[in-house]
């Protein structure tokens, strides 16, 4: 029998083109290396006192001196120093002496208190900038000249243009001199490129030129060896340059990256060279008798360039047991840090730790490497090793090994606990090398287990709490398994339910609430001869759903349903209330009846409010006498989100009527 057509009421297209929404559219390192921010805008010279063990900073256009602690901490500032810029240091380290050019003074700093104890003018105009210690007087270096001040009468006696006649020189020379010969002093040409050198004896009541000589450049900085036998400049070359103070012949170069900026000699002879070098190594370390650098270093990045912080034109100097050495740097926003670096004069090791990436547990491996440094170790240096792993967390010694020949080293172990196991091979360090230590590690295997969780794939109605149990095999000593739960869409990840050692049937349960579909997760940690394991579940969480009819005249029973009666003039308002999602739909689906089947008529998603209901008006022309029924559903993926799985709700009936 054919097919009888229903008015356009019942067609697809009258349904859901006269459907309205009608409320809510979609819902709403020993002492390591380290760095410190000096409070300062320039440096003119840095002296470190190491009885006191404070770091002396000029500042020439602040017109102060900050002294700070050996970490770079400020600990005292003197101001009122108008273009402060040498100092120089009294033997006993009680007295700071400053040059004052600003003030035309020399300015004398207790160290102890960093208080200024005394002003010596030196005459008007005369506008000193360089200092030195040498024939038990201050010397000072100013407009071509060196003058003295003398301190040791009852009245400082202040004794000016002492240099002898036969050379000239532009500005105030830099000056140079040495506790182990007194009545040394060296002069350097430093603004002018006659390069200009001169050493002089002091220990009469005249001076005496002693040496003439040139060193090709004008100086940025100058340092006399300990025991004064040899005057070293840093002219900007790529090295600095020795001169005998004897008769200023050269006597060698220390190479540097770049332009020789800074140098500074400790007492038993290590010497630091400094270099402008924005990528290059700004300080190279050189021991005595040693023609290599034993250690260089490169200033990090601290401003907004690419180039790494330069080092201050004679911004070096060692603390007098040349434990330390301390560098002024400058960034490209002209900040200014005071970096300390520990054991300066001894040689960085390099060393390598060689052992397999996997492992049996339970058989004999090899483990090899080799150490070496910038100077040759000595005869029988041992390095100590440690083995940590899952079973000695702590660590436990594997004794010492000796170096061999070229600084290899090797040995074997049995390594009897699984997992990630470390060797750290370790160097105490000596006189003429740091300290260090290096690791590899090997993936010893480990015994399998099994673990399984229960309830995968499994559909749930909304708000079920679902009872999950995980079984563990067999382990060595660990029977910790934990569960987790990671609800879909929440972006928070997975969440601990339960942690515990499992039952005597290898057994743990946990329970959990489901609202959206859930991950979950069952986990064994290991232990140290038993692999991790993990197992997980998949199950998936209905959304609630309910559908009403409104603008009915009555209700009444019909083929066993409830139906609604609607008179054809009534527009049916149907509700759907679901659970609430961002930017969810509902499907809504209508079907007839004829001849004992139904029949789809046709379907379309509305949005869903903030708080999960839509509600839509069934409009149009309405014939009468046709049972009909509409339903709601979630679809997962096509109604918005996929948080949820699938769910139909239950059918409402209705039929229209005259």
């Amino acid at each position: 029998m054919r097919r009888r057509s229903i008015s356009a009421a019942t067609a697809l297209a009258v349904l859901f083109s006269s459907a309205a929404v009608v409320a809510g559219a979609a819902g709403t390192a020993a002492a390591a290396d380290s760095a410190r921010t000096l409070p300062v805008k320039s440096t003119g010279d840095v002296v470190v006192d190491g009885v006191h063990r404070r770091v002396f900073v000029s500042d020439p256009e602040s017109g102060k001196i900050v002294a700070t602690d050996y970490t770079g901490k400020v600990v005292a500032t003197v101001a009122q120093l108008p273009g402060v810029a040498g100092l120089a240091l009294s033997a006993d380290s009680r007295q700071l002496y400053a040059a004052v050019p600003g003030d035309d003074s020399v300015v004398a700093i207790e160290t102890r208190t960093v208080t200024r104890t005394a002003r010596h003018p030196i005459g008007a105009g005369t506008d000193p900038r360089t200092l030195a210690l040498a024939g038990g007087k201050i010397w000072f270096g100013y407009n071509g000249d060196i003058g003295s001040l003398d301190l040791s009468g009852a009245e400082p006696v202040v004794s000016l243009a002492q240099r002898p006649a036969g050379s000239a020189m532009v500005g105030a020379p830099l000056l140079s001199a040495a506790p182990a010969a007194p009545d040394t002093l060296v002069a350097a040409e430093a603004d002018a490129s006659s390069g200009i050198l001169e050493v002089y004896d002091v220990s009469g009541a005249a001076v005496t030129r002693t040496a003439l000589g040139r060193s090709g450049s004008r100086a940025h900085d100058t340092a006399l060896t300990p025991d004064g036998g040899r005057v070293v400049a840093a002219t900007g070359g790529n090295a600095l340059l020795s001169f005998r103070t004897a008769d200023l012949s050269p006597a060698g170069k220390h190479p540097t990256s770049h332009s020789a900026n800074a140098v500074a000699i400790a007492p038993g002879g290590t010497l630091a060279a400094g270099a402008d070098a924005s990528y290059a190594p700004d300080v190279h370390v050189y021991r005595p008798g040693v023609a290599k650098a034993v250690r260089q270093y490169d200033f990090p990045n601290t401003g907004r360039h690419t180039a790494g912080d330069s080092l201050a034109p004679g911004g070096l100097a060692f603390d007098p047991s040349a434990g330390r050495l301390f560098a002024v740097s400058v960034n490209s926003e002209e900040v200014y840090s005071l970096r300390t670096f520990e054991g300066p004069a001894k040689a960085l090791p390099k060393l390598t730790v060689n052992a397999p990436a996997k492992a049996p547990r339970g058989k004999s491996l090899k483990v090899h490497g080799k150490m070496t440094a910038s100077l040759p170790f000595p005869a029988g240096t041992e390095v100590t090793v440690v083995r940590t792993d899952a079973e000695s967390p702590k660590g436990k010694s594997l004794g010492r090994k000796k170096l061999g020949a070229g600084g290899a080293y090797s040995f074997k172990d049995t390594p009897y606990s699984g997992g990630k196991v470390t060797y750290r091979v370790s160097y105490a360090g000596g006189e003429r090398h740091a300290g260090t230590s290096a690791s590899d590690k090997v993936d010893v295997s480990r015994a399998g287990t099994t673990l399984s969780l229960d309830k995968n794939d499994k559909i749930y109605g909304y708000g079920a709490t679902v009872d999950f149990t995980a079984k563990l095999g067999k382990t060595y000593k660990n029977r910790t398994v934990s569960l987790y739960a990671d609800p879909a869409g929440d972006g928070k990840g997975r969440k601990l339910v339960k942690t515990g050692k499992v039952g005597g049937k290898g057994t743990i349960s946990a329970k959990v609430r489901l609202t959206r579909d859930t991950t979950v997760t069952a986990v064994f940690g290991g232990d140290s001869r038993t692999a991790p394991k993990s197992a997980k579940s998949w199950v998936g969480t209905k959304v609630k759903v309910s559908t009403t009819l409104t603008k009915h005249y009555r209700t009444a029973k019909l083929a066993g349903q409830k139906y609604h009666y609607f008179r054809k003039t009534a527009d049916p308002l149907i509700t759907t209330r679901m659970t609430a999602f961002a930017n969810r739909s509902e499907l809504l689906s209508l079907e007839y009846y004829y001849q004992g089947h139904w029949y789809h008529l046709g379907e379309e998603y509305f949005a869903l409010d903030s708080t999960g209901v839509a509600r839509v008006r069934l409009g149009g022309k309405h014939d009468t006498g046709y049972r009909m029924r509409v339903r709601a559903s979630y679809l997962n993926g096509s109604s918005g989100d996929t948080v949820n799985s699938t769910t139909r709700g239950p059918w409402k009936y209705f039929i229209f009527t005259n």
